[in-house]
């Protein structure tokens, strides 16, 4: 073979790679944001589960004013891979995507099917839990310590009482750049902390009317608070990985009080159009769900969903241990 072919051959196979990498993001991102639209689910869990989750952390703390130094001196080229824009642009972009899509039927769920919702979810943050344990490399009662920490945190996250904060767009720019840190933490939704800013109709509805101002001020505010946070993240991997692992487990251990499928609805908000929102919930039994809602708990098939739920994360983790193997034997 001469040294075209063998050049050609390197080449094409480059360049398949390059596709599957590409769409394989874009899906990560499809799942990343219609987790993200239910209250009590992070992103950052499908993240962590998928493999992607320090590459994404350390692409966006890139974002620094000395990005426009080196854009003046390097190039844009030269900027474009240093913060890995590829894989932010395919991730983000099927964010978006989903976000936009799984909205409205996400929304409809919540208030028609969420016992069926909630189990689902359930069972893909245990398996999630499970994966991240396994990325701590030694055990120690200090780690226990980080967990029990982080559990609580989690848990009084998930019991705080929902502000009531006028939809304006300043509180929506702020609710963004807070709720983004969630977001980038497994176990911590940036939607519930909407839900407890008292923003979280309103952003719902203007993803659905497609509120130009609205979306550009949460954008802002997202992407100010997040470039802020990557920075800390990135640092506390790289100098307590253990540490910052072991309180990840405690959110994820502490959220899933959020994400009990049997709850018993304290009060609503009001939304614009009349509706109501289940604001403050409270876990209970599913038998004493049937006696205190008079509805069908539905406990086989949701205890099914939540299996469902768990294989679905340990099949993604499989898949995601298999293309990694697959990469670094080429």
């Amino acid at each position: 073979m001469t040294a075209k072919g063998v050049n050609g051959n390197t080449v094409n196979r480059n360049e398949r790679n390059g596709k599957r990498e590409y769409v394989k993001t874009m899906l990560i991102g499809l799942l990343m944001g219609a987790a993200e639209v239910v209250p009590g689910v992070s992103g950052g869990t499908i993240a962590f589960i998928t493999g992607i989750y320090e590459r994404l952390i350390n692409a966006i703390k890139q974002f620094t004013p000395g990005l426009l130094i080196r854009l003046k001196n390097d190039g844009f080229v030269a900027v474009w891979r240093a913060v890995d824009a590829n894989f932010l642009f395919a991730l983000f972009g099927g964010m978006g995507v989903s976000i936009i899509l799984f909205a409205r039927g996400i929304s409809y769920l919540l208030v028609e099917q969420p016992i069926f919702l909630w189990s689902f979810f359930f069972g893909l943050v245990i398996a999630s839990t499970w994966i991240v344990v396994r990325q701590i490399s030694r055990f120690g009662y200090d780690l226990v310590i980080f967990t029990a920490v982080g559990t609580s945190v989690g848990l009084l996250v998930t019991t705080v009482i929902p502000l009531e904060l006028s939809p304006t767009l300043w509180f929506i720019f702020l609710g963004g750049a807070i709720a983004v840190c969630a977001w980038i933490l497994p176990g911590l939704s940036g939607s519930f902390i909407l839900l407890i800013l008292g923003l979280y109709s309103a952003v719902i509805d203007a993803i659905k009317s497609f509120e130009v101002d609205v979306l550009l001020a949460l954008g802002l505010g997202c992407f100010i608070g997040l470039i802020s946070f990557a920075q800390l993240l990135s640092k506390l991997f790289r100098d307590h990985k253990d540490e910052t692992l072991a309180v990840l487990t405690g959110f994820m251990l502490g959220s899933l009080a959020k994400l009990w499928p049997w709850k018993e609805t304290i009060s609503y908000q009001m939304k614009p159009d009349g509706s109501k929102f289940p604001l403050i919930q409270e876990p209970i039994w599913p038998q004493s769900y049937i006696q205190i809602t008079g509805q069908e708990p539905y406990i086989l098939v949701a205890t099914g969903i939540a299996v469902a739920g768990i294989l679905i994360v340990l099949g993604l983790d499989w898949a995601s241990g298999r293309f990694e193997a697959a990469d670094s034997s080429r």
